[in-house]
């Protein structure tokens, strides 16, 4: 009988270790990219995530073949974790406007705001949330995992994930739109802000609610 990913994970199959990434380390890229919006940092999270998987490979239990909580809860804990790459994010976020670009981060949130001070300002709003409604709201939202699923990966029970998805949505609203009115009234002084910049940056609303 043909053992399961899991199940050969366990064994310290590297085979099944390379699957794993194959299947998972693009997304996991996305996660990380948009907590720390820096392209290095994301790539190294997702170097950190892989390596603690197959450490932690002992203590993967049994379950169906959907690896995406296990694997999100890894990077979930690498993030928190990586207080070294959030200082070089905090650097990095403080030159953004300097450089004027915003890197193409090609998934469904982040790449709808194509404006520098648009990005500043979503970022800015998210860190307005206490870390465990970021990371609710990231693995619901971002990443697309149902209640149950973002509960494996967290080790918390559904209510709580329910519950801290909720208010995380609610502050949000509230900070973004404070983050965007605080941005159209400086927006006639900096004279940076491109043609349907704000547009863009409002599509976030729809994620929130």
């Amino acid at each position: 009988m043909e053992l399961s990913q899991r199940a050969r994970l366990r064994a310290g199959d590297q085979g099944a270790l390379g699957q794993l990434f194959d299947a998972h380390a693009q997304a996991v890229h996305g996660y990380a990219l948009r907590a720390l919006g820096d392209w290095a940092a994301a790539e190294d999270v997702v170097s950190l995530t892989f390596l603690e998987a197959w450490r932690l490979r002992g203590k993967l239990h049994e379950g169906d073949e959907d690896l995406r909580p296990w694997v999100f809860g890894v990077a979930t804990n690498v993030l928190r974790n990586t207080t070294r790459t959030a200082r070089r994010h905090r650097a990095a976020m403080s030159r953004l406007a300097e450089r004027g670009s915003v890197p193409d981060f090609a998934d469904e949130l982040v790449s709808r705001i194509d404006d520098d001070a648009q990005l500043a300002a979503v970022r800015r709003a998210l860190s307005g949330l206490r870390r465990s409604e970021r990371e609710v709201f990231r693995l619901c939202v971002w990443v697309g995992l149902d209640y149950a699923l973002a509960a494996e990966a967290l080790g918390v029970p559904v209510g709580t994930v329910r519950s801290r998805l909720s208010r995380a949505r609610a502050r949000l609203r509230t900070l973004t739109e404070r983050e965007l009115t605080r941005g159209r009234e400086l927006a006639p002084i900096v004279g940076q802000v491109r043609d349907g910049g704000f547009e863009a940056a409002r599509s976030l609303q729809g994620e929130v609610r």
